[in-house]
């Protein structure tokens, strides 16, 4: 109690008492390394390709869409090694950066400094995957994605903000926050988005219950106190919608992770704007009400192609049927992540 007061005192030192829903867009759920040993995708890589695997446009324009009208703010664009032409995440990062009126955030791997450029009008910050920080450890759970490529990348990414993922709970102990810290030193790092270990069928992690809610706290807690103006992102599945309350107490700006269209106006979507409140936020983002939207006219004045535009108005009624649908109290176990 006695670090997540002083965290919550940084914080408010340091930052306004807002709080907002933080989305990731998925581009695909394939990845060409796919061996990472707590990820879904190391689950299915022989089973998907990159054209099997991957979004369709009109659905990745929704879910950018529904980010600004709900006031969710874009986390960043992400899906895995490999996954598409770079022409086309280029399309897409221009079309995207175009419905939200500000550059974006892009988490795709390891980028070439041409390949920065080339983004630069779109793009305003880069993500680094690391996950784990341990040496050791990191070996072991992301045995083909090594740090030092990242690295060098932040070397030339002249221009660009920088933020790092970092999962807790795949077997690091608190006492790699120094790692971490001198981490984030090096390489002046704007932003982290933490994330609490979701044990997935099929990895070695699926028999594990993922971190307990004070110790995750704990490793967010720390990170607000060494540095106070650093953005903080943390990530919750439904199952732990109650850790809202906790983890913005620890000094995180925004919450990120939540299945915000499949679970609007659920239970697990009101009790998370209620631990937003009750930790002393306002909260700025709605994952309970409906806006007031032509949806069609929006998509019409948006610079894409007839033929999407079409099927992106066939596709959005999907969504809205479903998430206008009355969701029934669902016991938590039921709660699809």
């Amino acid at each position: 109690m006695e670090l997540l007061e002083k965290a919550s005192a940084v914080y408010k030192e340091n930052f306004s008492n807002h709080a907002w829903f933080g989305k990731c867009i998925f581009l695909s759920w394939y990845c060409t390394i796919g061996d990472c040993t707590f990820c879904y995708r190391s689950t299915i890589k022989e089973n998907v390709t990159p054209e099997t695997a991957r979004r369709s446009f009109p659905s990745i324009l929704i879910e950018a869409l529904f980010c600004k009208a709900f006031n969710w703010r874009l986390e960043f664009i992400t899906g895995g090694y490999g996954i598409l032409p770079f022409e086309e995440t280029k399309k897409i990062c221009k079309v995207i950066s175009e419905i939200m009126g500000e550059k974006i955030w892009l988490n795709l791997g390891v980028l070439s400094k041409k390949q920065l450029e080339e983004l630069k009008p779109y793009v305003k910050g880069i993500v680094a995957s690391i996950e784990t920080i341990n040496p050791e450890l990191h070996k072991k759970v992301c045995p083909s994605k090594p740090i030092a490529p990242y690295e060098h990348m932040f070397s030339y990414a002249d221009g660009f903000e920088k933020s790092i993922t970092f999962i807790v709970g795949l077997g690091e102990t608190i006492a790699d926050f120094e790692l971490l810290q001198k981490f984030i030193e090096k390489h002046n790092i704007n932003r982290i988005t933490f994330y609490a270990l979701k044990p997935v069928r099929g990895t070695e992690y699926e028999h594990t219950t993922g971190p307990k809610s004070e110790y995750y706290a704990e490793w967010i807690a720390r990170t607000r106190i060494a540095f106070p103006k650093l953005e903080i992102m943390a990530g919750i599945t439904p199952r732990r919608a109650e850790d809202v309350e906790i983890i913005l107490r620890a000094g995180a700006n925004a919450v990120t992770k939540f299945s915000a269209t499949k679970l609007f106006n659920s239970e697990r979507a009101h009790l998370f704007e209620a631990k937003a409140k009750s930790a002393g936020r306002e909260f700025l983002s709605s994952l309970t009400k409906m806006p007031d939207i032509d949806w069609d006219g929006w998509i019409d004045s948006l610079d894409i192609d007839e033929v999407t535009k079409k099927d992106t108005k066939i596709l959005i009624q999907h969504y809205l049927h479903r998430m206008n649908k009355p969701k029934s109290l669902e016991p938590i176990h039921l709660v699809l992540d």
